[in-house]
């Protein structure tokens, strides 16, 4: 089943102020389908070329993302559609021409005040190499995460002090044992084996009360 293609003014509802403006050029120089999605687990966005069947380029964002998420998403495809433009699929998804566009298309939203200054620090060290997926670089992702709508009782690993427990969405209890430099050592409650998180995974935090323990 097709996806319903979106208005390009729904933008304004999803972007930080001042941005449309800036965005608004790119889909009035190309035929973009725009399509905004609840939230999926394992993407952000997509981008898909044009086809025989469908000529024109596809963008997805999710707007269960933050305003300054759903910008750099947003961004980071439309660079892969000026990849393709220029290249069509003979580089890398995110290979040196796919930076060197998403350079050029965030760079003119830095600098203006659009971003938090812990955001917009993060963002410019992360424009140095980036990478297929803000998740991948863990300053920039926690920066973007303090903007994110928080769920009651929910944080990051790095959040957690050393010796708190924490629950996984399959009920799994750990306390974090450890901090490391991008992971933590967590031992799981009842198996008593130990585990390394990645900092950036969000889990909710629980009291510490053994009575839970069998």
């Amino acid at each position: 089943m097709k996806r319903q293609e979106t208005s390009i003014y729904h933008l304004k509802h999803f972007l930080p102020e001042n941005t449309f403006d800036l965005v608004a050029p790119y889909f009035m120089s190309h035929t973009i389908h725009l399509t905004l999605t609840r939230e999926r687990k394992s993407v952000l966005g997509d981008y898909r070329n044009p086809t025989k069947d469908e000529p024109f380029h596809r963008v997805t964002v999710n707007i269960t993302l933050n305003k300054y998420s759903f910008l750099i998403t947003l961004l980071h495809e439309l660079a892969h559609m000026l990849t393709y433009n220029h290249f069509k699929n003979d580089v890398p998804p995110h290979g040196k021409e796919w930076k060197t566009q998403f350079r050029h298309v965030l760079i003119p939203f830095i600098g203006k005040q659009i971003f938090p200054a812990d955001v917009e620090k993060a963002l410019i060290a992360y424009l140095r190499n980036p990478a297929a997926s803000t998740c991948t670089d863990p300053a920039l992702y926690k920066a973007l995460y303090r903007y994110d709508e928080k769920k009651p009782g929910y944080c990051l690993v790095d959040d957690l002090e050393e010796g708190h427990w924490f629950e996984m969405e399959d009920g799994s209890l750990f306390e974090v044992v450890e901090h490391l430099r991008t992971r933590s050592r967590c031992r799981d409650l009842i198996t008593r084996k130990m585990y390394y998180f990645q900092g950036i995974i969000e889990v909710k935090h629980v009291r510490r009360d053994r009575r839970k323990i069998a």
